[in-house]
């Protein structure tokens, strides 16, 4: 059981971060630092798509189509999949990536102390069950008087999905245990762990909110069967910090 959940919230993670094909390398702000818990709380984030594995190093294409090299040492902890532990050398070009650590901006370098990868072959399912599964996006308009509401999907696509009597709404930290169990494979609906978040309705939802949700589609229509609604505060800037969601938007060019 342990390792499911694992390996559920490692999926999450990387499909927040990776729904799209390149990727960006950004800095976390105070706010999402001081929220989060255990050893790898207040590092930043370099997600993107591998192309090249040298050594103990990485090299990753970004969505600006910048190159930055992540560096690891025996102490940085490497997984890919359903949360295995690997060696560096496990990975390959054209795997997906997210890294933490400290991030060297003006030399373009990330110094991991965590690297969570998945291959190729993962990645394309993991997108091409979004909005099928799956969604996970921002809400962009409701429509209360017909039960829908469109999202704006983390590849750029919005997507209009419905609701109906099966469908439940939780508010909690999205990525932080509202896992997708197995989004990539078709599977999430069976495998999620559940939300521990408060229980609300769909009026409590407002455009700009980040939602994550697994379901199936419907009539042509995808219906959550769970949709969890980002805590208030989450994501948001703060004065004189750069922009910032849980829920990246993917930039020119995503797919």
């Amino acid at each position: 059981m342990r390792q499911g959940l694992a390996g559920a919230a490692v999926l999450t993670i990387l499909a927040s971060a990776m729904l799209f094909p390149a990727f960006s390398a950004r800095a976390q702000e105070p706010a999402e630092q001081g929220s989060q818990r255990g050893q790898f709380a207040g590092m930043q984030r370099v997600s993107g798509e591998i192309t090249a594995v040298s050594g103990t190093n990485v090299t990753v294409k970004t969505t600006e189509g910048e190159t930055v090299q992540i560096t690891t040492t025996p102490n940085t902890r490497v997984m890919k999949g359903r949360g295995v532990t690997v060696k560096i050398t496990d990975l390959k070009a054209g795997d997906g990536v997210l890294a933490m650590g400290n991030l060297d901006a003006p030399n373009k370098t990330l110094h991991a102390a965590m690297v969570m990868a998945t291959d190729a072959a993962q990645l394309k399912t993991m997108k091409e069950n979004l909005g099928k599964t799956y969604i996970l996006g921002k809400v962009t308009a409701i429509d209360a008087d017909n039960a829908k509401m469109t999202v704006q999907r983390l590849d750029g696509v919005s997507q209009t999905i419905g609701f109906d009597e099966t469908t439940s709404f939780k508010r909690g930290r999205i990525g932080r245990g509202m896992g997708m169990g197995d989004a990539g494979t078709g599977n999430a609906a069976a495998n999620a762990p559940a939300a521990t978040g408060e229980s609300i309705t769909l009026a409590d939802i407002k455009v700009g909110d980040t939602v994550s949700g697994t379901g199936s589609v419907k009539s042509g229509v995808f219906v959550p069967a769970q949709l969890t609604v980002g805590a208030p505060g989450q994501g948001r800037r703060r004065e004189g910090q750069p922009q910032s969601t849980p829920a990246e938007t993917p930039g020119p060019g995503a797919k």
